[in-house]
């Protein structure tokens, strides 16, 4: 039998019908300098789920628009991964609820795993190990996120920030590596940074003590973001993480094409562009109308680019995730789908 590797195939993107502008930040909000923020940001606008929106409604959502415009039958899929921090329930897995409402298989794989900004990578090296295992062929990767459900209107430092999104990717077999190099980073030292109070709904450890902010909370919100340090931890990090996929996979700087970076802010990744030292067009910045959406970033981007044409088939580009956990991950890429 033909070894198979798994591919990065068509992906479908839902957004909340709920856009907040940042004329209507400024409304909620006259003392924000929203001009000022958005320089810093790169973000204009960003969708948010209603108030009864779930992630696995936004996932669902997605996924059914995958089937759609990409004519794929649901029984053809063999395995669900379902990656959110927000849940719908504590119990059950939110992978089961989709499976049934999707029409999935009753023999499919279902899964949650609970990662934010270091997701996709995470998930393309399960959903590889699937299928060059031969325990999957077809693999539906779904990243959800309703993070505007932790976060207080008037919170400055994140409400400008976050949106919800989710991403419906289909994970195919191919004859040949697409994705190679993975490498993976976990410092649970600084979960600290990105946390929400763990006396919240669905958690059960009823005291923060292990979650002592380094800085003055300043708002009500549950989610709390430490955003100088998490840039300190991406700017240490993330080169070092991008030396050893190259490593791993056989590769070189000059033959990188873009680095396809989770889309946290213009300022981080600005920032992570020079400590590079690489050009501003192999970065690409594309969150000015979704804002940062945890762990849908990098499927909506390689859709926005697949769709302004600005990818090259076997070109090698650089997946990276990192933020909360602390966590980060990486691979290097080759998009089999483009025209020769």
């Amino acid at each position: 039998m033909t070894k198979q590797f798994a591919a990065i195939g068509p992906i479908s993107v839902h957004l909340p019908e709920k856009v907040e502008s940042n004329a209507v930040l400024k409304e909620d909000n006259p003392r924000w300098d929203m001009d000022l923020i958005a320089s810093k940001t790169g973000i204009h606008n960003r969708h948010i789920a209603a108030e009864d929106e779930t992630s696995s409604d936004l996932g669902v959502a997605a996924c059914e628009k995958l089937f759609a415009e990409h004519d794929i039958d649901p029984a053809s899929i063999d395995f669900l991964l379902f990656c959110t921090q927000t849940p719908d329930f504590a119990l059950p897995t939110t992978a089961c609820l989709m499976q049934n409402r999707l029409g999935l298989r009753t023999d499919c794989g279902a899964l949650d795993f609970n990662l934010g900004c270091s997701a996709y990578p995470y998930g393309l090296s399960i959903a590889d190990g699937l299928i060059q295992s031969g325990v999957a062929k077809r693999i539906l990767f779904v990243t959800a996120e309703t993070y505007s459900k932790f976060i207080d209107k008037n919170d400055r430092s994140i409400r400008t920030i976050f949106g919800d999104a989710a991403a419906a990717t289909l994970i195919e077999p191919h004859s040949e590596p697409s994705i190679t190099g993975y490498k993976f980073g976990t410092d649970g030292s600084g979960a600290h940074m990105l946390c929400v109070t763990p006396a919240s709904p669905g958690g059960f450890r009823k005291t923060d003590q292990d979650f002592q902010p380094q800085r003055k909370r300043r708002w009500k919100s549950d989610l709390y973001m430490d955003g100088p340090n998490l840039i300190n931890f991406t700017l240490s990090e993330i080169p070092k993480l991008i030396e050893q996929i190259l490593a791993s996979s056989d590769s070189t700087k000059d033959e990188l094409d873009q680095y396809l970076v989770h889309q946290a802010t213009f300022k981080m990744l600005d920032m992570l562009r020079q400590q590079l030292g690489i050009d501003e067009s192999q970065i690409p910045i594309e969150l000015a109308d979704v804002g940062n959406t945890v762990s849908s970033t990098l499927p909506i981007l390689i859709t926005q680019l697949r769709e302004q044409k600005r990818l090259s088939k076997d070109r090698k580009n650089i997946l990276i995730g990192f933020g909360v956990g602390l966590s980060w991950s990486g691979c290097v890429w080759k998009d089999v789908l483009q025209p020769g």
